[in-house]
């Protein structure tokens, strides 16, 4: 059986474990949390990187990151599924890096808070990373992804579901207050993919 390395906060971790739902391939992984902070965890060895996810493979070679093991899930299943082929994947791939990118700017924030002491935080690098962070959303917000169609959601809009559900763990949900057509996108995300309150994390350090 195939290993996955994640951990639960994590919102690229999150991202396989939808995909792995909505592509009928929960079954046949299995998910080991991960402490990436913790230099004994094997991780390290698995991800030189020491970056989760990755994915083990049965025959112990590993991918990651997220975007590899979302490709790879993909042709697991048959192929064009999650990111489709010809023009229209390009596409689909730069919106995924556009809402992976607002997870790696959060995940900037969240650490400046949680690694360094109060008095040694860099306030301009954290509205650095927030203005990432703002500029993406409004171009979701100017540009909606579409809705899922028959059950059946892109790269994209995977990441997208759990770049929002990450802000609203890690920052209670005050993007919503400015982004509205992004919260009724998201609502119609979390309805029409069970995956996604399946994978829900709960407020963890």
């Amino acid at each position: 059986m195939q290993i996955l390395r994640s951990s639960s906060a994590s919102p690229f971790g999150r991202k396989i474990k939808i995909a792995l739902y909505v592509l009928g391939l929960a079954d046949k992984v299995e998910v080991k949390e991960a402490k990436t902070l913790d230099p004994n965890d094997t991780l390290r060895k698995q991800n030189p990187l020491g970056k989760i996810p990755c994915l083990i493979l049965e025959d112990d070679n590993v991918l990651y990151d997220s975007r590899v093991i979302t490709e790879y899930l993909d042709y697991l299943a048959g192929g064009e599924k999650l990111i489709p082929a010809g023009a229209e994947r390009f596409e689909i791939l730069t919106k995924q890096a556009l809402a992976d990118g607002i997870c790696d700017a959060a995940i900037q924030i969240v650490y400046e808070s949680r690694m360094r002491p109060e008095n040694k935080q860099h306030s301009e690098w954290v509205e650095y990373q927030q203005s990432k962070v703002d500029r993406a959303l409004a171009s979701f917000e100017s540009k909606p992804l579409p809705p899922v169609q028959h059950n059946s959601p892109d790269a994209a809009q995977i990441a997208l579901a759990c770049a929002l559900g990450y802000l609203d763990l890690r920052f209670a949900g005050a993007w919503r207050k400015s982004y509205p057509k992004l919260v009724a996108w998201l609502d119609d995300f979390a309805s029409s993919i069970p995956a996604f309150d399946k994978t829900k994390p709960e407020l963890v350090a």
